[in-house]
C-alpha cells in the first residue's frame, strides 16, 4: 500500500479544523489542536494562504477558510446549473432590451462566456459561448472583480492591457472603478474593450450570497448609451434580471 504524504494529511486536517467552527483561529490554537510545532503549522498555513485556501485577518492575525476553497466547494455553483437557472431570464432580457445578453463566470484569469442570447433581429451574429473576455475592461469582468475576491486578485495579477484609449489600466484607477461598481451594484464598459461597443452588467449571487456569475447586455454604443451614459432603463433591466436569477438560486431579496 502506498504511503500517505504527511504534509498533505496535515494540510487537510488544518482545513477541516478551520471549517469546523465559526470563529477564526490563531496559529497557537491550530498548532496545539493538531499537535504540531508552531513552525510546521505556520509553514503549512503560508502555503495554503498562497494558494487562496486560507486567509489571514490583518487585524487579529487569525486564520479562516479562503475564497478559493469556497470556490471549489459547494458554495460555488456548477456552471450548468447556473446556466439552466438563467435561461428564461436572459431570453426575456434580450427580448425586452433588443440587445445581446451574455452570462459569464470567472475562469483562468478572465471571464468565460457560458451562455449567449442573440440580439432579437435578423442581423448576422456569432455565438460567443466558450469565448474569454478580460476582467479589467469588460462590464462582466468589472462586476466579477468587484464582488468575487478571487476574481479581484486575478485582475490585479494580469497585465491590464489598454484595448482602447478608454481602458483603465493603472491600479488606483481600476480599484476606484471597482469601488464605484460595488457602491451602485453594476458596471459598464463604454468602448473600453472594443471600439463602438458598450455593455452593462450586474452580479448573480447564490443562496449563500456568494458571487457566482454576472449578466450583461451588450450592443452598439449609440443604442445602449445616451449622452455618454448607459441608458437608465437598460441598467434597471440587467439588474432586475440578475436579481431574478439570484432569487431562483436561493439568494433571497437584494
Amino acid at each position: 500500500m502506498a504511503k500517505n504524504i504527511q504534509s498533505l494529511e496535515r494540510a487537510a486536517a488544518m482545513l477541516r479544523l478551520l471549517a469546523g467552527g465559526e470563529r477564526r483561529l490563531g496559529l497557537s490554537d491550530i498548532a496545539s489542536s493538531l499537535d504540531l510545532a508552531k513552525g510546521t503549522a505556520h509553514g503549512i498555513l503560508r502555503t495554503l494562504q498562497a494558494e487562496g485556501f486560507v486567509e489571514q485577518d490583518p487585524a487579529s492575525g487569525r486564520y479562516q477558510l479562503g475564497a478559493e476553497l469556497l470556490r471549489l466547494g459547494n458554495s460555488y455553483l456548477d456552471v450548468h446549473e447556473l446556466r439552466a437557472r438563467a435561461l428564461v431570464w436572459t431570453d426575456d432580457l434580450a427580448r425586452s432590451s433588443g440587445e445581446s445578453v451574455h452570462l459569464g463566470v470567472v475562469h483562468q484569469h478572465g471571464v468565460l462566456i457560458v451562455h449567449h442570447v442573440f440580439r432579437p433581429d435578423d442581423s448576422r451574429q456569432v455565438l460567443e459561448v466558450g469565448a474569454m473576455q478580460p476582467l479589467h475592461s469588460t462590464a462582466l469582468g468589472k462586476v466579477l472583480s468587484a464582488y468575487d475576491p478571487v476574481a479581484h486578485s486575478e485582475a490585479l495579477e494580469v497585465d491590464r492591457k489598454a484595448f482602447t484609449p478608454r481602458t483603465v489600466t493603472d491600479l488606483a484607477g481600476f480599484e476606484s472603478v471597482l469601488d464605484h461598481t460595488r457602491a451602485r451594484g453594476w458596471a459598464a464598459d463604454l468602448e473600453e474593450t472594443w471600439e463602438g461597443v458598450a455593455s452593462v452588467a450586474a452580479p448573480i449571487h447564490d443562496r449563500r450570497r456568494m458571487p457566482v456569475g454576472a449578466i450583461a447586455i451588450t450592443g452598439a454604443v449609440e443604442r445602449l448609451c445616451k449622452d455618454d451614459e448607459v441608458r437608465s432603463e437598460l441598467i434597471a433591466a440587467v439588474r432586475d434580471c440578475a436579481r431574478s436569477v439570484s432569487r431562483d438560486l436561493g439568494a433571497g431579496r437584494f
